[in-house]
């Protein structure tokens, strides 16, 4: 079986495993406590969470999309009828509802996989449900980050720094220049004298993200490659460097605790980014960072499609965005 059709049937089987699901929604009061994830999330449930759920399906997009050949007939179908039944105008309404509803809601990390997801869908039959989604986080995050003083720096889901790469990606593509110009500012104003981070220092015992490498690569995205340079060379002045921690295979202990096998999600967004800031250092350096990536990719790949569910609601994402950077 190829890769693109274990991934693909691994999203079929999440998104049809409704249960355990984290609904985090915040009751307003005795009337409001009916967390029934359908009810709540016609578009988004089953996959654990929202955030999942949303992203899994942008997994699903990219599949049909960028790697159609590659999928059986009856997989695409079932695939797209997956999508179909879910991205309708009416069950997105309600979502953003919801989000204009519960302005903290998934901030910010849910947010920009909506973004992504409006941004993949663009050109698709679900592209027009799911502007109005994306309207309401490029409205959160105007409204937000002009208030946020420090941005969030630690290894999970709200780290600044990576909902901003994903959000600066999705709304340049759908062409939101008022949002991708204040990112590019806030993101300056907080990240662009940082130096000498310690990276030793990674990773916490739940991380699926890096924040050295999230920082690093959000201000690649917003900088000019004559000023990024010499940014990432002081920011990390052993990035690649014999001995960097940042290369290390992360261990995981136990493979069903949702929390350990974070550290599965981190090897796979160290190689997404690693392979992204590789062209920006020098050759011996740029090799290693990419010898590292493969090998963090790799050790990762068996719990994807074959892993605890805490693992497979959500690696296959994570697992596109390596691919993608290759």
């Amino acid at each position: 079986m190829t890769k693109t059709q274990e991934y693909a049937e691994t999203i079929l089987a999440v998104l049809r495993t409704p249960y355990p699901y984290g609904a985090a929604h915040q009751s307003q009061g005795p009337d409001d406590n009916d967390v029934t994830p359908e009810r709540l999330h016609p578009a988004f449930y089953a996959s654990l969470d929202w955030h999942s759920s949303c992203h899994m399906q942008w997994s699903a997009i990219r599949l049909l999309t960028e790697q159609r050949g590659a999928l059986a007939d009856d997989v695409a179908k079932e695939l797209t009828a997956e999508l179909d039944s879910r991205l309708t105008e009416a069950k997105l309404a309600r979502e953003a509802d919801y989000l204009r509803a519960h302005r903290s809601y998934e901030r910010p990390y849910g947010w920009a996989w909506a973004a992504q997801l409006a941004a993949v869908a663009e050109g698709t039959a679900w592209g027009p449900a799911t502007r109005p989604l994306a309207q309401v986080v490029s409205d959160h995050l105007r409204a937000w980050l002009p208030q946020l003083a420090y941005p969030v720096r630690h290894g999970v889901h709200t780290n600044t720094a990576f909902a901003l790469a994903l959000s600066h990606d999705a709304f340049s593509r759908l062409g939101d220049a008022e949002v991708v110009a204040l990112i590019a500012d806030r993101t300056q104003r907080w990240f662009g004298h940082d130096r000498d981070y310690p990276t030793a220092y990674e990773p916490s015992g739940s991380d699926f993200l890096s924040p050295a490498l999230c920082e690093a690569d959000l201000m690649r995205r917003v900088l000019p490659r004559a000023e990024f340079e010499p940014w990432l060379a002081g920011f990390l002045p052993q990035l690649a460097a014999e001995g960097d921690r940042l290369l290390d295979v992360p261990t995981v202990l136990d493979r069903t605790d949702g929390h350990a096998v974070h550290l599965y999600g981190l090897a796979l967004s160290r190689s997404w980014q690693l392979r992204l800031l590789a062209p920006y250092l020098i050759d011996e350096r740029a090799e290693r960072a990419r010898e590292s990536a493969d090998r963090q990719v790799a050790a990762v790949a068996p719990e994807i499609s074959s892993g605890d569910f805490m693992s497979t609601h959500w690696l296959v994402s994570f697992a596109l965005l390596a691919d993608e950077s290759r």
